[in-house]
């Protein structure tokens, strides 16, 4: 779990993994079964989450609003060793709009609030449930596990992503080897994916292009779903704490495909009266492997001999009552800095909840976070930020046509104690705004800019 943390304090935002989180069962051995039961863990979660996005004039606009529920059991230690956990999730579409008609002038569909249930059926009310976690692990050494099975992820480019209903998940095989101080290392292959906004699992190849695919850099729309040859992803990963300094790298293989170096170094100053100064550095090297995905072009993910390279930065405060960041990002023209949207969001420092700079190139991006916790229980987020990118016709640059833009991101969150413990509260305004060239068009405009964007959770665990 370490490295996860350290990973994701890199991204601001209200809202982040209240949906999959739970209680890990402690260290224990069984003798019989009344016994087994008895000293296992079983967690729920409920959620409700409303959702709606206001359109520019003359485009179309939507809402919805889902609930749901799940339960989950973790054994105790069995033998001291062995451990088997599962849970499950079911929803429901309880209200909204027509999440499958197309925008009457664009003929686009719906971005954001289908993406609370299942993309693949936007008119399935109902049959919302998942199995989520079923899974294996096995304890050695001093602190060091293996797991084996369906499970949360937790690494820079495959995690559960914030602000649906549910998150992504992997079958995967994970080993987290805990036994030096200040040291550890993750290593895992992932065979399985079920993507956020999906209730299946799909093997690797088949997840990429569950979402909007873009176009291709030949301007037309790209046709790598359902095409995509891979046997799998390779991970490895080490996190190194040098004093004030911690140190992770990370490598991402995704047989076929591509391969993505990532690494961070983050460093904070001695606390003082309880004030510390913070910065960060990230890098990351991308290209393609094989084929690409398929040994025809026009349906490969990424075309062969493609290269990117993303470099970001951070400077920030820390205090007992608040916190503010300054973040940077440079993706250079190389090439397009591809990742399947489907299994995670953007570990850089300037990400923003819903938007993301996955293909694009020659993006120059700015943003600064402000974070106020008047007491223990209350956090307010304002984040504001600035991405320069491509012109919408570079479909070298821009898979997407997305123009440069602007991000204001408003929020609250807020943990409810005594009789409603285990209750939370979150809220999250975004307006975004074009600074790019649209050209008129309203294809690139629709679900993009000139927007604005409502979320409102409530989060129960027990």
């Amino acid at each position: 779990m370490g490295i996860w943390w350290s990973v994701s304090s890199a991204v601001a935002q209200v809202h982040s993994d209240q949906q999959y989180k739970h209680k890990s069962t402690p260290a224990d051995s069984i003798q019989d079964l009344s016994h087994f039961f008895a000293k296992g863990h079983f967690h729920g979660h409920a959620r409700s989450y409303w959702m709606g996005t206001d359109n520019a004039s003359g485009l179309s606009d939507f809402y919805a609003w889902g609930v749901g529920a799940g339960i989950g059991y973790e054994t105790p230690r069995i033998l001291n060793r062995f451990q088997v956990g599962l849970s499950g999730f079911f929803m429901f579409n309880l209200m909204s709009s027509d999440l499958s008609k197309p925008d009457a002038k664009t003929g686009q569909i719906n971005r954001y609030e289908v993406g609370l249930f299942d993309i693949r059926r936007p008119n399935d009310h109902e049959d919302l449930d998942r199995l989520e976690e079923l899974y294996l692990r096995y304890h050695f050494g001093k602190k060091s596990k293996v797991t084996v099975g369906r499970q949360v992820p937790k690494t820079p480019f495959i995690n559960p992503q914030d602000g649906r209903m549910r998150p992504t998940l992997t079958e995967a095989a994970v080993v987290e080897l805990n036994e030096w101080k200040n040291t550890k290392v993750q290593l895992e292959y992932v065979f399985r994916i079920s993507p956020r906004s999906t209730v299946e699992w799909f093997r690797v190849g088949e997840s990429m292009g569950i979402y909007p695919v873009g176009v291709g850099l030949d301007g037309k729309p790209s046709t790598y779903a359902n095409n995509v040859e891979s046997k799998g992803v390779l991970i490895g990963g080490i996190t190194q704490t040098l004093g004030p300094v911690t140190v992770q790298a990370w490598d991402t293989y995704v047989e076929n495909v591509f391969n993505t170096a990532f690494v961070q170094v983050d460093w904070k100053s001695k606390f003082k009266n309880k004030h510390a100064w913070v910065a960060g550095f990230q890098a990351v090297r991308q290209q393609s492997v094989g084929d690409g995905g398929n040994h025809e072009v026009t349906k490969a993910y990424i075309a062969p001999d493609s290269r990117s390279a993303v470099f970001s930065g951070r400077v920030g405060y820390r205090s007992p009552k608040y916190d503010v960041n300054i973040n940077a990002t440079r993706i250079t023209a190389e090439g397009r800095y591809l990742m399947p949207r489907e299994w995670g969001r953007e570990p850089f420092y300037t990400f923003m909840p819903r938007e993301r700079n996955e293909g694009m190139g020659d993006v120059n991006a700015f943003s600064i976070n402000a974070f106020y916790k008047p007491r223990t229980q209350l956090k307010w987020e304002v984040s504001w930020g600035y991405y320069k990118l491509s012109d919408v016709k570079n479909v070298f640059l821009n898979k997407y046509g997305m123009p440069a833009y602007t991000q204001l991101n408003a929020g609250m969150s807020y943990q409810f104690k005594g009789f409603f413990e285990g209750l939370d509260a979150q809220l999250l305004v975004v307006r975004k705004d074009n600074i790019g060239a649209t050209y008129e068009n309203d294809r690139y405009v629709f679900n993009k800019v000139n927007m604005s964007h409502f979320n409102f959770i409530l989060n129960y665990h027990y």
